[in-house]
């Protein structure tokens, strides 16, 4: 097999669409969400996001990475002025819907009616869901920490429910999310349905891990 080799300079001197193609592609297979906010009248907004990372189990914490504010974030504007937002999984019957949310709407135009998704509600908080995920949760703002190498902000929600079939939690705690059609995104537009190969047992220093149900 014949390999590239790539120095800082020849990435810097990328045409900028081919860079941010190549290096989002870098960090490999990446979650497939969808974050649902409402702003302070009571427009919903709907965006596909990437970046959504496990910060934490006790307190339940949740991130994602925003591109920087310098132009118009309705996400990020709306969570700071509601306080709530849902991460919703994206399954194979909605990733072109999903992915159509990319699309530069005014702030006037829901990307739930312009995808065609369902907005769904809950007692707890004010943001909507997307009825057809199957798994999807709601959080309250956390923290904001504005990253200066780049301009980039982490947003980190506390969890306050989780709504997910019952089927797709296993005895040990974790979530089947291959069972609930969960896909997955690498680089900007490409997606990939999953299949496990294997659960392995806790890695100890002495013993080779085995397969486990």
């Amino acid at each position: 097999m014949e390999f590239n080799h790539y120095l800082e300079e020849d990435i810097a001197a990328m045409d900028t669409r081919k860079r941010a193609a190549f290096i989002n592609a870098l960090s490999g297979f990446k979650s497939a969400s969808l974050i649902g906010t409402v702003d302070g009248q009571g427009n919903t907004n709907l965006a596909i996001f990437s970046s959504v990372v496990h910060i934490g189990s006790n307190p339940a914490l949740i991130g994602f990475i925003n591109r920087p504010d310098s132009s118009s974030r309705h996400t990020l504007e709306n969570i700071l002025a509601t306080g709530y937002f849902t991460i919703n999984h994206i399954n194979e019957a909605i990733f072109k819907q999903a992915h159509q949310t990319s699309a530069r709407y005014p702030r006037e135009t829901s990307e739930f009616d312009a995808a065609g998704l369902t907005t769904e509600f809950s007692t707890l908080i004010p943001a909507p869901y997307v009825k057809e995920s199957r798994i999807r949760f709601g959080l309250s703002f956390a923290e904001r920490h504005d990253l200066s190498i780049n301009g980039t902000i982490l947003v980190i929600g506390k969890v306050v429910e989780v709504i997910l079939p019952g089927d797709c939690i296993l005895p040990h705690g974790a979530i089947d999310i291959e069972k609930a059609s969960t896909i997955t995104i690498s680089g900007l537009d490409a997606y990939h349905s999953t299949r496990q190969l294997a659960r392995l047992s806790y890695a100890k220093p002495d013993k080779w891990p085995d397969e486990i149900a």
